[in-house]
């Protein structure tokens, strides 16, 4: 019995040590975090505002043509509750325009974290906190593709 009380009392005192993380902003009162997905990469800033993204000094309405590429930035903000409540800057470069659209996601998601720890639940159970590590495959000598053959033919 005597072991089982220990053992509540250093989880009662793990408990009280464990302490709420602070936001990490910087003078301007921004948060920052970088964002990948395939071969793109983001630096993404946040700040409070009426929800004006900007991607590379474009709106983010000239920069990604397509609706699903906007939904994709919005989905961290829609998880959380808080659409029109943050502006973003962010520079994006490499890969194309879907991995470039993950890329500013994940850097959104771990700026918001950043911003606000106590999102971090809501942000993790989502998984936009996690980066997706697939790429594509390499070609390999003598393929077509990375796994593709050339046809065989008898003649």
């Amino acid at each position: 019995m005597a072991k089982v009380e220990s053992l509540k009392d250093i989880k009662t005192v793990a408990a009280e040590k464990t302490e709420t993380r602070k936001p990490n902003r910087d003078k301007l009162g921004r948060a920052y975090a970088t964002g990948k997905r395939k071969d793109a990469v983001a630096r993404v800033w946040i700040k409070p505002g009426k929800g004006d993204i900007t991607v590379n000094s474009k709106n983010v309405d000239e920069y990604f043509a397509r609706p699903v590429l906007k939904m994709v930035i919005n989905q961290p903000f829609e998880v959380t509750n808080r659409v029109n409540e943050f502006d973003v800057v962010c520079t994006v470069s490499g890969g194309g325009l879907s991995g470039q659209a993950g890329a500013i996601k994940h850097g959104i998601s771990k700026a918001l974290n950043e911003y606000e720890p106590e999102l971090r639940a809501v942000l993790k159970k989502a998984g936009f906190l996690t980066r997706d590590d697939r790429v594509v495959e390499r070609k390999k000598y003598g393929l077509a593709k990375a796994r593709r053959s050339y046809q065989f033919s008898k003649r």
